[in-house]
């Protein structure tokens, strides 16, 4: 099973992802927990390009197509692999978050990112998708005082939102893929959700 957390900046999805990974290994499955960009010694250098403050001339068509890069290191080399061997893979983002910042966020055509997705992934789609949402002010200022800002943070204010908008239009349209999740509430509170999500759906899912 491939599940992914998404959402605004400032949601706590890596360290709601850390937590439900091991969770789920003490339910006793295989589980991989990953991230993007990253994941991978290429990914890795590649976020660094992403996330340098220096970066403020990178082009938008040039960030999309280096979060593809990434992308697709990290599905051949990692994710797929594991779902092979029937494991789960819990992504700290994926191919949603080039959708919502890069196509809605910076009003790019989705039609053509939806094809860099497809050529990057090889076609390879989440099976759940768990949407962190917060508000976008509130979010960043979460990043802010949380440490770590880069040049994605950094993006202007209404890039942000427009991605959130996005991210719910996103799961609009695939209600059966996502589940939308109030981030804003406590961790602790966040965090049951989330496992509760996961373990009535992995209670319905088929065996191989």
């Amino acid at each position: 099973m491939f599940i992914t957390l998404e959402g605004p900046d400032g949601g706590g999805k890596t360290l709601q992802a850390a937590a439900l990974a091991e969770f789920l290994e003490g339910e006793g499955y295989n589980v991989l927990l990953t991230h993007e960009p990253g994941g991978t010694s290429i990914g890795e250098q590649i976020r660094g390009i992403l996330s340098n403050l220096e970066n403020t001339a990178m082009h938008p068509r040039t960030e999309t197509l280096l979060f593809m890069a990434a992308r697709a290191q990290l599905v051949e080399q990692v994710i797929r692999l594991h779902l092979q061997k029937g494991g789960i893979v819990l992504s700290d983002r994926y191919a949603d978050s080039t959708r919502a910042y890069q196509g809605y966020g910076y009003e790019n055509d989705l039609e053509k990112i939806d094809h860099l997705i497809e050529f990057a992934t090889g076609g390879l789609n989440p099976d759940l998708t768990l949407l962190l949402d917060i508000d976008v002010e509130e979010g960043l200022r979460r990043r802010v005082h949380g440490g770590g800002w880069n040049r994605m943070d950094a993006y202007e204010l209404e890039v942000h939102r427009r991605a959130r908008a996005g991210y719910h239009q996103l799961a609009r349209a695939e209600p059966e893929r996502w589940v939308v999740i109030d981030a804003a509430r406590p961790v602790d509170e966040v965090q049951a959700e989330l496992r509760k999500v996961l373990l009535d759906r992995l209670a319905v899912r088929p065996t191989a």
